[in-house]
């Protein structure tokens, strides 16, 4: 059992600058295509809101490594950026001329000398984190995709059956849990990961009893992928990622008694981001409610696509309105104005606890399997 001595959070909307590294290994001899294709995204990347500033470096011991570092406002519009179709075919000329990549993404917590920096972010609202976070060492990742309808059965046994990988996969990385859930056709898998993500991803994409339950649902997928094209594998994976934009645990170690869910909240277009602000304002709100039945919460939002995966004691219909993140009759009416209902197949009106019980029903996944290792 682990005990949280202090609150664990995690959030991309503290209002902090974001710093975000990415270390990238050349082929040999790709260079010259490699600044050309830097260019063309520098210059791409310039124009987006929220972008201050990048470098490109070089190293002096190992003329195939890279380095690119660039500062956002905040996280929010590097999120609304990183996971946008345009970026996808804004850094498809660099998958040929790289062979390893891995980013990184930090708020900046302090700074030396950069004054004129730290007043302009101050004139602007965003600025330096206001304090150290407590973590618990794990780092979660979703990934969502649509199967074809009609097929969700099939697929559901599928995903359902498969032979869990090895959980150790260095001494520093291990698999802590797996979480998969289905909303008609939409899949959301969500993993735990102790250690090195990237690590674990690679580890998992390894092994056979993996590779063929992917194989397996290849036929029923909305988007076509080919697992033996690394282009095609990468782009799929890349569309699909649901990255944790808030997570938060208040409980002093797991009750025997939890449950997870994972509730679904389709946006409105252009709305994503905001529904996810919201959900993580509350979850922080309710977090000192020693009666709320959440244990923890973490929120993946990529586009308009919001998940919030939720620990909890009892029934969520206890509490319905801190189980959806919706505390009081305005926040809950500003929740329903950021829903798309016709997705959801939902009233429009969140104004009593009967309407706010259909909608949570309506909102919560179907558990597929869900694995400690």
């Amino acid at each position: 059992m682990t005990m949280l001595s202090e609150r664990v959070s995690q959030s991309a909307f503290d209002g902090s600058r974001l710093r975000v590294v990415l270390l990238l290994d050349l082929h040999d001899g790709a260079q010259q295509r490699f600044l050309t294709a830097y260019e063309h995204m520098r210059n791409q990347v310039a124009s987006v809101a929220g972008h201050v500033s990048d470098q490109l470096c070089q190293s002096i011991e190992n003329p195939s490594q890279w380095l690119i570092t660039s500062e956002w406002e905040s996280a929010p519009p590097f999120l609304a950026w990183v996971n946008s179709e345009e970026h996808v075919e804004t850094v498809r000329p660099l998958h040929d001329c790289v062979r390893d990549t891995r980013s990184l993404r930090f708020s900046v917590l302090r700074e030396t000398g950069n004054f004129q920096a730290t007043a302009e972010a101050a004139r602007s609202g965003t600025g330096l984190q206001s304090a150290p976070r407590v973590g618990d060492g794990v780092v979660r990742h979703a990934i969502t995709f649509t199967v074809k309808p009609g097929s969700e059965p099939v697929v559901a046994d599928i995903l359902a059956s498969y032979t869990s990988p090895e959980p150790q996969v260095d001494s520093g990385t291990r698999l802590r849990r797996t979480s998969l859930f289905m909303h008609g056709n939409r899949v959301v898998r969500a993993i735990e990961v102790q250690g090195d993500l990237l690590a674990a991803l690679r580890h998992v994409a390894q092994q056979p009893e993996v590779r063929a339950v992917e194989e397996a649902i290849n036929p029923y997928l909305e988007q076509d992928r080919d697992l033996d094209d690394p282009n095609s594998a990468r782009v799929f994976f890349t569309r699909a990622a649901l990255p944790a934009v808030h997570h938060l645990a208040t409980a002093g170690g797991e009750h025997a008694t939890v449950k997870r869910h994972a509730l679904y909240y389709p946006a409105k277009p252009g709305c994503g981001m905001a529904l996810a602000r919201l959900l993580a304002q509350q979850d922080e709100a309710a977090a000192d409610d020693p009666s709320a039945p959440i244990d923890s919460s973490t929120i993946f939002q990529r586009d308009d696509i919001v998940v919030r995966l939720v620990d909890a004691r009892g029934s969520l219909d206890s509490a319905p309105m801190i189980a959806l993140g919706a505390q009081g009759p305005r926040k809950a009416a500003v929740l329903a104005r950021l829903i798309d209902h016709d997705a959801l197949g939902t009233n429009s009106s969140l104004t009593d606890e009967e309407r706010m019980s259909r909608f949570l029903a309506s909102a919560d996944m179907r558990l597929i399997t869900d694995r400690r290792a």
